[in-house]
């Protein structure tokens, strides 16, 4: 039996169905996964973070594991109606790697 090539990720669509996708963190940022994966996310600006229509929730388990939002992606995140100050991320932003395995996340309502 073989393994599955990369990461985990659980992802909870805006309906609540919970997907489970794949990815290879060594070629890939969050939303680049997501988009990969056929997972609804529309990301306008293609991940140059200046639109925040990739905006996602990650779980609070996973906070303390990713590296801090930066100005930038604080700014834009803090206009979106759905904000959450604990949760909030823009997946374009979101480096993925190994110790990311089990990510879990719910993408945002729509503005």
């Amino acid at each position: 039996m073989t393994s599955e090539p990369g990461i985990m990720i659980f992802v909870t669509d805006r309906d609540g169905a919970v997907k489970k996708i794949t990815s290879n963190p060594s070629q890939e940022n969050l939303m680049q996964a997501l988009y990969d994966n056929d997972v609804d996310i529309e990301a306008s600006c293609g991940g140059c973070a200046s639109c925040a229509t990739c905006h996602v929730l990650i779980d609070s388990d996973w906070q303390t594991k990713l590296p801090a939002r930066d100005s930038i992606e604080d700014t834009l995140l803090e206009f979106q109606e759905h904000f959450d100050p604990a949760l909030s991320r823009l997946s374009c932003q979101v480096r993925l790697d190994e110790s990311m395995n089990g990510l879990s996340l719910r993408i945002a309502p729509e503005e």
